[in-house]
């Protein structure tokens, strides 16, 4: 059998899929395009172990094409010229290319017209957001899929199939005691790939019971992820606590709180959970009272993905550090919260005339925006006019914060506009 345990668990037909349901659930798009054997081009984009490989796989298999992979960065025009060649004899095949965004241009002018003639299905995967990462004219030929972080749940489910399954599984017994179970799931953050070879290594490196069965303890898996069991949550609700925690200690300014749960989850190597969430916290919590916070905050955490734990944890320091002492202001959530209540409460209104699109300001030919002001023609910068729909004439979403010299600022440029508007 082959070596690696991922490949050999690879699905065979989009129902041995896991997770995406989005995508490849009970009348989903993938599923729908499958089945119906009108299989288009596209790219699945989001983080590693999720099962980008393993849609492609499936793909091919239920629509019987042949199955070629493809890496952008290390393979080269000749390959890709072989797999066209076996494409043409054959009538098409599914083409996997890995790391898409790194495909050069040279590869990219070769492959355009395969993709125009339907010859290569091509399925791009990537961990980048194609919308910035790919070009222009790879991306108006393709659809776009973004994939989810498998659940819990659903590294639970591949590891139970995989036990009971003798001929891409494991072909002795395994025991894997519950406690273990929880631990894997929680530990490999989605990735399913990490969840298998991480069960591969526990299991390959236990010896067997006199009946030939290997029995795999919490305390094995602790030892081969080189993680601890304290870092992670039984049943999944711990690891949202700690989250929950981590930003409420630095939105009460509690520096040593905030790197303590910050440790936690570095402990745990949860880098995605944490660039989000300090993410969110950057916008949400400190927000317009000190912008640069923000822009230092999402400029780390970019480096820190590119680096990886355990350096990683350096940059998330700084983070935590310098969002737990900033002034803190929500009055940008909140504005927008209200917009929202007021929008889901009076549906969607009309736009005044004068703001409906008319070309260009100014132009004498504007149709129903003839009667608009352009603020750049006046000496403020500013004319007074109607841009709230009738019924929400008077709403006031922005209450600026007393709490950082650019809130002040803002605050004060507000009031000069309001006065002006009475």
């Amino acid at each position: 059998m082959p070596d690696n345990l991922a490949l050999r668990m690879r699905p065979k037909t989009i129902d041995q899929v896991i997770g995406q349901t989005h995508l490849v659930g009970s009348g989903k798009i993938i599923r729908r395009m499958t089945e119906a054997n009108r299989l288009s081009s596209m790219i699945l984009y989001g983080p590693p172990g999720i099962g980008k490989t393993s849609i492609a796989s499936a793909i091919a298999g239920t629509s019987k094409y042949a199955f070629r992979t493809f890496n952008a960065t290390t393979d080269t025009k000749k390959r890709l010229q072989e797999i066209a060649e076996e494409a043409k004899f054959s009538g098409g095949l599914v083409l996997l290319l890995d790391e898409i965004h790194r495909l050069d241009k040279t590869k990219q002018d070769f492959l355009l017209p395969l993709l125009e003639n339907g010859h290569i299905i091509m399925i791009g995967a990537t961990t980048e957001n194609p919308f910035f990462s790919v070009t222009p004219a790879v991306r108006s030929r393709v659809q776009i899929f973004e994939l989810e972080p498998l659940t819990n749940a659903e590294i639970k489910q591949a590891i139970q199939n995989l036990l009971t399954d003798k001929e891409r599984g494991f072909d002795f017994d395994i025991r894997l005691d519950d406690d273990a179970l929880d631990f894997i799931a929680a530990a490999t953050n989605g990735d399913l790939r990490s969840a298998f070879n991480s069960l591969e290594l526990a299991v390959l490196s236990t010896q067997p019971e006199e009946n030939g069965t290997r029995h795999i303890t919490l305390n094995i898996l602790e030892n081969s992820l080189q993680r601890s069991y304290l870092t992670m949550d039984k049943n999944g609700d711990g690891h949202y606590d700690i989250l929950s925690a981590l930003q409420k200690s630095i939105r009460g300014s509690d520096v040593n709180a905030s790197l303590h749960y910050a440790a936690r989850l570095i402990e745990a190597g949860d880098l995605p959970s944490l660039v989000r969430r300090l993410t969110v916290i950057a916008y949400e919590d400190i927000g317009l009272a000190n912008p640069d916070a923000q822009i230092h905050t999402v400029t780390a955490l970019e480096a820190a993905q590119r680096i990886g734990f355990p350096e990683a944890r350096i940059l998330i320091a700084n983070v935590v550090i310098d969002l737990a002492l900033s002034p803190k202001s929500n009055s940008a959530y909140t504005a927008i919260e209200a917009a929202l209540t007021d929008l889901r409460t009076s549906g969607t209104l009309p736009v005044p005339r004068h703001l409906r699109d008319g070309h260009y300001a100014g132009s004498k030919e504007l149709g129903n925006a003839k009667d608009y002001l352009y603020p750049h023609n006046y000496p403020e910068k500013w004319v007074k006019q109607q841009y709230l729909p009738d019924k929400l004439q008077g709403k006031n979403y922005f209450v600026p914060n007393d709490t950082g010299k650019y809130e002040r600022a803002l605050a004060s440029n507000k009031d000069r506009i309001d006065r002006l508007s009475k």
